[in-house]
Order: C-alpha cells, then sequence, then structure tokens
C-alpha cells in the first residue's frame, strides 16, 4: 500500500497513461490525487468516468506556468509528470513550443517540487530520446538530463527519476487506432514504410513500469522496460485481416498505401545505448540505468545487453502479434 494517505499529484493526468495510473492506485486509498492539465473537456470526461470521488481534485493549468504548477504541489508528496507535447510531426514543425513544453515545462516541474519539498518526482520520456533525429526526441532528451542533474544538488530532498517508454498500444494517437479508422472509414491504410521497426508496450505495462519506478527510484535513474518489438507492415496487415473479418468487409477492397519515412522519422528506435548498458541494472522485466557507475541495486543484477535497438531485436511473429493485439483487447 505504497500511496496509502499520500498526497498525488498527476501532470497531464487526463490522457491514456495518467487515466490507467490514477485507476491503478485508487485502491490504495490516496488521501488526495490532484490532476493537472490543461484541457477541459477532458476532465469532464474523466470526472464522469470516476464518478464524484472525494479524493479527486482537478487543476486546470498549464505546465508552462511557474505559479500553476507551484499551487498545484501544495503538500503533495508523490509527482507523476506525464505532460508533452507528443507528436513527432507537430513538433517537427512547431519546435519552440515543443520546447516550452517538454523542457521549460519540465525544468518548471523541477524548481515547484524542490520548493514544495516533495518526495519523488517520476518523469516519462521515450524512445525517441536515444540518438535523436527530430524536435520531439531532443527535447526528451535534454528533459531527462535535466531530471537526472537534478539529483545532483545536495541541498534537495527530492528524488527525480525517468522512466523510458516505447510506444504505447492503444493510447490516443497511436498506430493501431488510426489503421481501424482507416479501414472502416476510407477502406485505406497508410504506413510510412513496411520494414520499419518500433517497440510496442501495453497500457498495463506502462502503468505498472511508471509505478514501479516511482516504488523504487533513488534518484536519477532511468527505467526502461524490456518489451516487444513490432514490424510496422506486419502490424498492418493483422490488423487487416482481424478487422476485415469482424466487420465483413473484402480485403482486398482495402488499400495499404506507402507513403515513406516521414520527417523527423527513423526506421528503428533505441531504448538504451551501449555506454548506458555498461552501467545498466537488469530484473527480468527492466533495465535500470543509474547515474553513476557507483550506485548499486542488490535485488538485481549487472546487465548483460551491450545495447538495446529495437533493430538488434527480433519482431513477434504473425501469431504472437495477432495473439498480443487479440488479449489486449486492441482488434
Amino acid at each position: 500500500m505504497y500511496f496509502c494517505e499520500k498526497h498525488i499529484l498527476v501532470i497531464g493526468g487526463t490522457g491514456t497513461i495518467g487515466k490507467s495510473i490514477i485507476k491503478a492506485i485508487l485502491p490504495e486509498k490516496p488521501r488526495r490525487i490532484t490532476i493537472l492539465s490543461r484541457d477541459e473537456h477532458k476532465q469532464q470526461l474523466l470526472q464522469q468516468e470516476l464518478g464524484e470521488e472525494e479524493l479527486l481534485h482537478y487543476i486546470i493549468g498549464d505546465i508552462r506556468d511557474f505559479d500553476t504548477v507551484h499551487r498545484a504541489m501544495h503538500k503533495v508528496d508523490l509527482v507523476f509528470h506525464l505532460a508533452a507535447m507528443k507528436r513527432v510531426d507537430f513538433s517537427e514543425f512547431n519546435p519552440l513550443e515543443t520546447v516550452k513544453t517538454n523542457l521549460i515545462g519540465t525544468h518548471n516541474v523541477i524548481q515547484a517540487a524542490t520548493s514544495q519539498q516533495v518526495d519523488k518526482v517520476i518523469f516519462t520520456s521515450s524512445d525517441k530520446a536515444i540518438s535523436p533525429t527530430n524536435a520531439y526526441g531532443a527535447s526528451k532528451l535534454i528533459a531527462e538530463r535535466l531530471i537526472i542533474q537534478a539529483n545532483r544538488s545536495g541541498l534537495i530532498n527530492t528524488t527525480f527519476a525517468c522512466v523510458r517508454f516505447g510506444n504505447v498500444m492503444g493510447s490516443r494517437g497511436s498506430v493501431i487506432p488510426l489503421f481501424i479508422e482507416g479501414i472502416l472509414n476510407e477502406r485505406k491504410i497508410t504506413i510510412t514504410d513496411p520494414t520499419m521497426t518500433r517497440f510496442m508496450m501495453t497500457l498495463d505495462q506502462a502503468t505498472k513500469l511508471t509505478i514501479e519506478a516511482m516504488k523504487e527510484a533513488k534518484g536519477g535513474e532511468v527505467f526502461v522496460l524490456k518489451m516487444p518489438v513490432i514490424r510496422i507492415g506486419l502490424l498492418a496487415e493483422v490488423v487487416l485481416e482481424e478487422i476485415c473479418q469482424r466487420e465483413q468487409i473484402d480485403k482486398e477492397t482495402v488499400e495499404i498505401q506507402v507513403v515513406g519515412k516521414r520527417i523527423g522519422e527513423k526506421m528503428y528506435e533505441e531504448l538504451m545505448t551501449e555506454e548506458e548498458a555498461r552501467k545498466a541494472w537488469e530484473s527480468s522485466g527492466m533495465f535500470i540505468i543509474p547515474r553513476s557507475v557507483t550506485i548499486t541495486y542488490p535485488d538485481v543484477r549487472k546487465a548483460e545487453a551491450t545495447y538495446y535497438s529495437s533493430h538488434s531485436q527480433t519482431p513477434l511473429s504473425t501469431e504472437k502479434l495477432r495473439s498480443l493485439l487479440l488479449d489486449e483487447k486492441l482488434i
């Protein structure tokens, strides 16, 4: 009962992962959960979904505004920082806005948390932060550095750590719902390159990793879940087959259109560099990358991996991918 009687702030709490985390920790009876986001409509929908829970407190605000973040952290024990500009294409064409949210916003979170003497802050990062080729990935890389560096001052008591995500299957804006929408409404699936590979994690995995990081963080770590690799072309084929069978659509009438790699995109993603692997620790389900080689984790072993990339991992087979999508009720 780690969260019992704790005051928890979920920044970006109306997003897919934020909602999942809130639902996961509610049964532990925290003292209060404060939900900070800038979209009043999504807050209204979340209120309707969760009901009139007295311990839920909603705040409209933007992490770009320090005063809002500072007020939201009043008497808070634990912070999940999930808010970000996440779309690669939007970030690429609006890099300054990406910096304002992903960097200035994260700096505001750090400053407010230390000022309000919060116990722990967990920041959600991305596989695109490794060897970034786009504005979004670069912003997440620097935000990771801000979070890690925040632990180096001996004058603060707040613990900061990161989790590094792959693509969360079924989350808002993710590729599977877009495939399904294209099949049903346009009889067309648009993919960038069928040989492109991506790390994919379920919503439940993302939620558990973030909560586990909150419990285990000593300060300055990056927690990386071991997750399956999926080839985009095969994903499109499996989704097409299952949706067409379910909806009684002739799959020959659905076009798979290959449009080529978009600006800022990579053919594969990375979750841990060779340099990080040298100091990483490893459990059965995740890697832990400490901020320093002097930090040890006696309950897990030193990492055997030398590099963690979707290019170096074997993608899921057709049947394993199909089973995963059906088990998670994504198709």
